[in-house]
């Protein structure tokens, strides 16, 4: 495995669960993601699922919370989990706020000092990591997905919409859908991405539904209990945007979820389903 160093592997569901590290040249730096691959995979390629995670979280905390290997053992898929921002760059004040910074890429390509050298978060995602995964891994390239949670979601949306060559099926668990608009997207745009806010419409779900919009359904979960539902997620706005161009969306509300993983657990096996129909 080129460039990849393995740092610790699991038996789960029959396959194998694998925590690797690697030297990013996009991000300068050390990046590391988690590969679940599933039974199937020994014997023959097979398609790949990304997951992108949200503020705070790293590698593991998906694999770990979200009871995901169970499903994608049933339905022979390779799950890709990549941190959420480079780490250990030097940059000063990178870990001053929970919310930007380290664990808090946005997934965003930074165009401003001193965030440019490292946080290409949106380039690691949509490029290095899959060329990285197609070299190393039994996968189908051609049959790739996308999902995430909560700035991940937003991510998730941004680079289906953005690459839909590259990805047949987007979902999202209680996605940041218009981060122009609220305060989170707001703190990290104007510091990755400077204060000219048509930078930041390229990484707004909501501005591009109506620009470039994406080839097949956009399946979204989001709970009613959720905290920061009215402040900073505001499905309501990427609903009313996916309405004004025609674009399909299956949105659910669901009755008293919050934010957490026991929300994206509950949900997770619709949300692996959506990718695998698509696939076939």
């Amino acid at each position: 495995m080129s460039n990849l160093n393995l740092l610790s592997e699991y038996k789960s569901f029959g396959g194998k669960l694998g925590f690797y590290s690697h030297f990013s040249s996009t991000c300068n730096g050390e990046m590391r993601f988690a590969v679940y691959q599933p039974p199937q995979a020994i014997q023959k390629p097979v398609p790949i699922l990304y997951f992108l995670s949200g503020l705070s979280c790293t590698e593991e905390n998906f694999m770990v919370k979200a009871g995901v290997q169970r499903f994608a053992a049933e339905y022979g898929l390779i799950l890709v989990a990549p941190d959420t921002s480079p780490r250990n760059t030097g940059i000063a004040g990178e870990d001053d706020d929970w919310d930007f910074g380290t664990g808090a890429g946005f997934y965003v390509d930074s165009t401003e000092e001193p965030w440019r050298k490292n946080y290409q978060m949106y380039s690691y995602v949509v490029q290095e990591l899959p060329a990285l995964i197609t070299a190393n891994f039994p996968t189908q390239p051609e049959k790739q997905g996308i999902f995430g949670h909560s700035m991940g979601g937003h991510g998730a949306l941004v680079c289906a919409m953005r690459n839909p060559e590259l990805y047949k099926s987007v979902s999202a668990l209680a996605p940041i859908t218009a981060p122009m608009r609220c305060p989170w997207g707001q703190k990290a745009f104007s510091s990755y991405l400077g204060n000219n806010q048509e930078s930041w419409r390229a990484y707004d779900a909501s501005e591009l539904v109506k620009e470039v919009g994406y080839h097949s359904s956009i399946f979204i979960d989001q709970g009613s209990a959720d905290k920061f539902l009215a402040e900073q997620l505001m499905p309501e706005v990427f609903e009313q945007a996916c309405a004004d161009v025609s674009q399909p969306l299956n949105l659910r509300y669901q009755e008293g979820y919050d934010h957490s993983y026991y929300f994206i657990a509950s949900f997770i096996e619709d949300h692996i389903r959506h990718h695998a129909i698509a696939f076939k």
